[in-house]
């Protein structure tokens, strides 16, 4: 049945190899579940509430990937995503939560219709390869001046807006210690690198007394507090157009790259590159981001994590299917999640943001006209703390440089139309 179901014979695999897969992706994202809880209890909400909302968000995703797509992709809330919602639309606009989670249904919404009629497609290949990576290395920018901001690491400085904080404090001193942990295990091809780190210090907090111990299984916390509480009073607020904007065209770059990369680590796409069913995998992440929303949780996408489980022969959706399950076994480890402190994610967050940075190689900087974008949001997406700021300078600089430097037909048709909806938002919607 199985077989039949996500043609397993058909990809060379077996239900075994399938399923070892969907343990090593689930191991390699599950830090989700402590992160990203953590980040939208900043914005206000529920930890208890927001870490079901998590899990159920990611299991819905990962069993829309694989039975309708049949890709071995596993998707969750997104990192980047939870940041622009709680530290650009809640604490840096003044948005309630409910207001971003309205924000995220309605993104959701334009994403599944772009999908439905190929016009998501049409603007992930029209879109210039340097813009995609521009974005990429500005959100891993955004997500290292988080990790850095919550582990006490930098701090605020009147003089200087920020500068380095006591780094011989408990706090930091264990988030560093984290990322070394990482970087070490990783290295030697841990899998669950990330996950022993943020176990790891959570332990060592909790023999030092700077955490209270919650225990470990429970039954899942009450998802009320989060559930449907969408709100719509501001949806059509011009500054909050800007940021149903910016929450598409971010989801709508990491899915398409995370698409691009899982695929050609698995030998889906054919021999121009182009990947089937690609319809059908955007949609399942549109599906997965209204569904988010609604449980209460920002929005949900595909994760690059994803390569650790084709690395070891996941090739049908059985392995993102697989990746839900264990998500949905999560829930019962609420107390467990409660117990992480900020300084053991941060970490976590930081590698993220190294491994997004990695785009930084594939830039041709000979090319001045290349170079020049990719700085551009590489250094105003963490500066303005924002990264709808940082796409749409990316995107402007990009358009200007390519026709003063003589190479205008570089400039598509649909940049030109996105370069000139950047400028309208900041002479009119700032």
């Amino acid at each position: 049945m199985l077989d039949a179901l996500f043609k397993i014979s058909d990809h060379n695999s077996t239900v075994r190899r399938e399923c070892i897969a969907g343990l090593t992706t689930f191991i390699t994202m599950v830090y989700i579940v402590f992160v990203n809880p953590a980040m939208l209890a900043e914005a206000g909400m529920d930890q208890g509430a927001a870490f079901v909302a998590t899990c159920i968000a990611a299991a819905i995703g990962c069993f829309i990937m694989g039975f309708w797509a049949n890709y071995p992709l596993a998707l969750a809330p997104g990192m980047g995503l939870n940041a622009f919602f709680t530290y650009g639309v809640v604490l840096g606009m003044g948005y309630t939560w409910q207001a971003a989670l309205g924000a995220v249904f309605m993104s959701g919404c334009i994403f599944l219709f772009l999908s439905l009629f190929k016009v998501r497609e049409w603007i992930i290949n029209a879109i210039p390869l340097v813009l995609k990576q521009a974005i990429a290395t500005g959100i891993g920018a955004f997500l290292a001046l988080i990790a850095l901001k919550n582990a006490g690491i930098i701090v605020a400085s009147p003089a200087t807006l920020v500068q380095l904080g006591d780094i011989t404090a408990a706090g930091p001193l264990l988030a560093i210690f984290s990322f070394f942990v990482i970087a070490a295990l990783l290295y030697r091809d841990f899998k669950s690198g990330v996950l022993i780190s943020i176990l790891l210090v959570t332990v060592i907090a909790l023999s030092l007394g700077l955490v209270e111990y919650q225990g470990v299984i429970s039954m899942p916390p009450s998802i009320a507090p989060t559930f449907m509480q969408l709100d719509f009073s501001a949806a059509f607020e011009l500054s909050m157009l800007s940021v149903i904007f910016a929450l598409l065209f971010v989801d709508l770059f990491d899915t398409s790259g995370t698409l691009v990369a899982v695929t050609q680590k698995a030998g889906l796409a054919d021999e121009q590159g182009n990947m089937p069913r690609l319809g059908r995998a955007l949609s399942a992440d549109s599906a997965a981001t209204i569904a988010g929303s609604v449980l209460g949780t920002s929005t949900t996408t595909s994760y690059i994590e994803s390569v650790a489980g084709v690395s070891v022969g996941g090739r049908t959706g059985l392995t993102a299917v697989v990746v839900g399950m264990c998500f949905l076994l999560m829930m019962f480890f609420a107390p467990l999640a409660k117990m992480v402190p900020a300084y053991a994610t941060a970490g976590a967050i930081l590698y993220v943001s190294v491994l997004m940075l990695q785009n930084l190689k594939f830039v041709n900087w000979d090319d001045m006209t290349d170079a020049i974008p990719v700085s551009v949001v590489l250094l105003m997406t963490p500066l303005t703390f924002s990264i709808a700021h940082g796409i749409a300078l990316g995107f402007i600089s990009y358009t200007v440089v390519k026709v003063l430097c003589g190479k205008r037909e570089q400039v598509s048709i649909s940049v030109w139309i996105l370069t000139a909806m950047f400028v309208i938002k900041f002479a009119f919607l700032s």
